[in-house]
């Protein structure tokens, strides 16, 4: 049986057939005026009826739902899928009309065009008359009559859709949105983002924030809209990751106060997780006070101050002591402002350095250096004090503008030179510990507080440059005598030699002019050599007094330091300790010898050594040297004599005083009777040739060789010259 919607729906259908099977001339004829009049009332009884029956309709499935029981497999169905398959019924049997000629029409669209007939009629006859030949009616397609149809037009869906679209967010891959707690448990956070369904996340990316809460809203990354099980991938660590720089830069530029999460220890500081980026805060930014235990401070979470942003390797630097460095400021300029020198107050060893400790008196620090310590002295400020010790210290003097305090330990005691002995005296004898060595001398502490200086030139009677740590280490004791004393300036000189007797007290009885003695080699100079003939006996050697025949340019030619010579004292000058002494002085000077050996004219065979610019230094026997000059060196042959060329020389010129021999080979050729002359007197001398042998034979390349062959020569030479007259 059909229901009142079911019955109006067939009369429709029925009534389009009829029409459509209707000639056109049919058609024609109907449209009088009353017929369109009957045509318009028509028409708004339909519409009437259509509305009635939408409502009837209602009312039935209403009443069908409340009364029929499901049954079978229609038993999960819900009273919603039931409503929704009624109304996808009436959409299909009220809206889907089949046509029965080419192109589908409606009632309203076929009322129209019997309405525009008239006005068609006279503009497009050949249509009217093609319409009246066709006489086969067409057949209707009821396989049509339940085809799915969209009942709203592109404006209404496309208007629909975006009013639905508003109610939805959206959700874009790659991108951060903001989202809002609506549930939280122990491992996940459930973020509602205005999407189909709420995201997830874990709750350990919120660890930084443990005052998270149910209503907060936080900045999350879509990964995902969908995987794989139809989950959203969300990440909120990424979404601050992605923004992290922009905030850090953002507080830096502002000063803003930050939270972060102290994550572990690292060399130097801690290492604070500060909007999912890592960041450094350096040991002495932790707090205005050392701290010597970082891990304390280790998984806690901490305000921080940006401090530094490097951009291009992405380091942050915070700080938790700028946090309170402004309050401390202005504690630190209240306190000094109460400050007065001589004040004496109580604070807390901070820090110990090695040049003194920081104080700590209660929002300002103080430096006690490490000579007001102690009035003795130390090595080292943990030999005084130990840190987080308290102690009372006085105000020595303060800076307001640079917020320095200078303060003082020792000033709280007497000094010690207050309760020096008032009996102790210039020439007194004390005995001390050395506790301070400088090139300059040592420093002995006599009583604690107490010290004198032993200056380098008092530790002995030497003239030598020597040091202090020649003679002293710092820790030994020793016996010293006072040589002067102030009190008022507290200041002391003691000496050392005077304990033991002066060398020069007699010097005139022990060193007389001429004594030989032998001495030790302690400095060179370019004038001479020093050297000490005793501890606090010194004498110079100077370099004309080192040898007789040979030129001598740098004392380190003829000796060596540390090495033993012998001398002769040529001079005392008791008044400024000096001892003039001699080398060659030991020797008979051999050109008492030279002078009979080298006369003017002889002819000598040598051997050149240097050539010099003027000439060269010829090597003539016995270890004397002679000076040939450059236009006397030129050879028989016309070549010009060169090094070690072994030629006979003649004497020209002989010089005792200033030890000069000079020679010419020229005159070896030019003149060979006077040549031979001069050989047949030498030939004559035979008993002359034979102590000069002797001579070169035990002569010393340094000494020139024993002063008695020279002796022995002369007087042969004297003998012989006396015979001949």
């Amino acid at each position: 049986m059909l229901n009142p919607f079911h019955f109006h729906v067939y009369r429709t259908v029925e009534m389009k057939h009829k029409y459509f099977l209707m000639s056109e001339n049919e058609k024609n004829i109907d449209e009088t005026p009353e017929t369109k009049a009957n045509v318009d009332e028509t028409k708004a009884e339909e519409v009437n009826a259509e509305k009635e029956i939408v409502a009837e309709e209602a009312a039935v499935e209403t009443t069908e739902t409340a009364v029929k029981e499901p049954e079978g497999e229609d038993v999960g169905k819900s009273v919603s899928e039931v409503e929704a398959v009624s109304e996808t019924n009436l959409v299909k049997e009220t809206e889907t009309e089949a046509p029965y000629v080419d192109g589908a029409e409606t009632v309203e669209e076929t009322a129209n065009k019997s309405e525009a007939v008239p006005e068609e009629k006279t503009e497009a006859e050949p249509v009217a008359e093609q319409a009246v030949k066709s006489d086969e009616p067409e057949e209707f397609d009821w396989d049509a009559l339940n085809t799915k149809q969209d009942s709203y037009s592109k404006e209404e869906r496309a208007k629909l859709e975006s009013v639905y679209g508003d109610t939805l967010s959206s959700i874009v891959e790659h991108e951060v949105i903001e989202g809002k707690v609506v549930s939280m448990n122990t491992r996940e956070v459930v973020v509602n983002i205005g999407y189909k369904s709420d995201g997830v996340l874990p709750l350990n990316e919120f660890r930084y924030n443990p005052d998270l809460k149910v209503g907060d809203v936080v900045e999350i990354y879509v990964e995902n809209q969908e995987d794989a099980s139809g989950q959203m991938i969300l990440s909120h660590k990424k979404a601050r990751i992605l923004k992290s720089w922009e905030r850090i830069n953002e507080a830096y530029e502002k000063e803003e106060i930050i939270n972060g999460y102290v994550k572990s220890r690292t060399k130097g500081g801690l290492i604070v997780d500060v909007f999912g980026i890592e960041a450094f805060l350096p040991g002495s930014q932790i707090d205005v006070k050392p701290i010597r235990d970082y891990d304390i401070f280790v998984n806690k979470t901490m305000e921080f101050k940006v401090v530094k942003i490097n951009q291009e390797y992405k380091n942050v630097v915070v700080s938790h002591k700028a946090l309170i460095e402004a309050e401390l400021e202005a504690q630190k300029i209240e306190i000094i402002a109460k400050l007065e020198k001589g004040q004496v107050l109580e604070g807390t060893v901070k820090n110990i350095t090695s040049y003194g400790v920081f104080i700590d008196l209660g929002g300002v620090d103080g430096l006690v250096h490490i000579t007001d310590l102690s009035w003795g002295r130390i090595n080292h400020p943990s030999e005084i004090v130990d840190l987080d010790q308290k102690l009372k210290v006085v105000i020595l003097d303060f800076d307001e503008n640079k917020k320095r305090i200078a303060l003082g330990l020792k000033q709280l005691t007497p000094h010690p030179w207050d309760s020096l002995d008032e009996n102790l005296k210039v020439g007194d004898k004390v005995k001390g510990k050395v506790v301070v060595i400088a090139d300059y001398g040592a420093f002995i502490e006599i009583s604690p507080g107490v010290e004198g200086l032993i200056h380098v030139s008092e530790m002995s009677w030497s003239q030598h440059l020597r040091t202090a740590q020649d003679f002293l280490k710092v820790g030994d004791e020793v016996d010293a005598v006072i040589l002067t004393l102030d009190r008022e300036d507290r200041k002391m000189s003691l000496g050392m030699r005077q304990l033991i007797p002066d060398p020069w007290k007699d010097i005139r009885d022990r060193y007389p002019v001429s004594s030989k003695h032998t001495a030790t080699v302690r400095n060179f100079t370019n004038f001479g050599i020093f050297v000490e003939i005793e501890e606090g006996v010194d004498g110079l050697i100077h370099i004309s007094d080192l040898s007789w025949s040979k030129k001598i340019k740098h004392p380190a030619e003829f000796t060596k330091i540390g090495e033993k010579i012998d001398v002769v004292v040529l001079d005392v000058d008791e008044e400024n300790r000096r001892l003039s002494l001699g080398h060659k002085q030991l020797e008979e000077n051999p050109w008492d010898v030279f002078e009979t050996v080298f006369t003017v004219g002889s002819v000598h065979e040598g051997t050149i050594i240097t050539v010099l610019d003027r000439g060269a230094v010829v090597s003539l026997p016995y270890g004397v040297e002679g000076f040939v000059p450059s236009r006397h060196m030129k050879k028989a042959d016309g070549t010009v004599a060169k090094i070690e060329n072994k030629l006979d020389f003649k004497v020209i010129e002989f010089s005792k005083d200033n030890k000069k021999i000079i020679l010419s080979h020229v005159e070896t050729y030019q003149e060979p009777e006077k040549r031979k002359g001069a050989g047949s007197k030498a030939g004559d001398t035979k008993s002359t040739k034979r102590a000069v042998k002797n001579l070169n034979e035990k002569m010393e390349k340094t000494t020139l060789g024993d002063l008695d062959v020279l002796a022995n020569l002369k007087s042969d030479l004297e003998k012989e010259e006396k015979g001949k007259k």
